[in-house]
């Protein structure tokens, strides 16, 4: 088992390299995914309709990017964490920009540890982040406590594609061209090294929903998105 220490230092390393990429990470997010990062928080936040959208907590929000997608669908108000101050001070600016001040709040916060009350919101989101939480289970388990009853979450995370000749073009891209563009455009040596790791790490699928289930979130699904780049998870609440 980690140690509290080795954890905390794992903390401040990922708080370390997402402040220091915060000013070009829109811009990269955007490059290295072609665009398609834009309809995929599109696809993800569409899970939102049907049920209550009058209070939505984003975690591990960076630059609010997929809070703004939950707005656009018809969230009334929205409230965003991430433990990286530059990310949110990026974020603010956008979401002033967008006159959305009063409806889109950002505070420094942590998934293991939601500074929020029992059922304070209906729907909890997370896009790109879930794999950088230090305590994955306790992140998700926050998450549904503070999720009033039918509340539904939504996960937005990158997976690995399965199927044959993709899955290693794709996989080469990831592992050696990613971290060269993002090293070049970023200015930083360890950010897009950083990310393959945590990906190859992630426990996608059957493994995730069951990390879902075990949370105490039912009728858990996924939808694999671009040859399975990228997946949304989804669960519900019930009493």
């Amino acid at each position: 088992m980690r140690s509290r220490s080795t954890l905390a230092l794992e903390k401040r390393y990922v708080q370390s390299l997402f402040d220091a990429i915060a000013y070009r990470y829109d811009l990269l997010n955007h490059l290295l995914s072609g665009g398609v990062d834009v309809y995929w928080r599109r696809r993800a936040a569409e899970r939102l309709r049907g049920g209550a959208m009058n209070d939505v907590l984003d975690v591990a929000t960076g630059t609010g990017d997929f809070g703004l997608a939950a707005i656009r669908i018809g969230a009334r108000k929205v409230v965003g964490v991430d433990i990286a101050e530059a990310m949110l001070e990026r974020g603010r600016e956008k979401i002033e920009r967008r006159g959305l001040a009063d409806r889109f709040k950002l505070a420094t916060g942590e998934a293991e540890k939601l500074a929020f009350p029992d059922a304070s919101f209906d729907a909890a989101i997370v896009a790109f982040g879930a794999r950088n939480f230090e305590h994955l289970d306790q992140g998700i388990a926050e998450m549904h406590r503070v999720l009033r009853d039918a509340g539904r979450i939504v996960v937005l995370e990158f997976s690995k594609p399965r199927l044959f000749p993709f899955k290693h073009v794709y996989l080469f891209y990831f592992r050696h061209v990613l971290p060269l563009i993002g090293r070049y455009v970023s200015g930083h040596d360890q950010a897009y090294s950083y990310l393959p790791e945590t990906v190859m790490q992630f426990p996608e699928g059957e493994n995730f929903l069951q990390i879902l289930r075990d949370a105490g979130f039912k009728e858990v699904a996924e939808e694999r998105l671009t040859f399975g780049i990228a997946t949304i998870y989804t669960g519900t609440k019930q009493p």
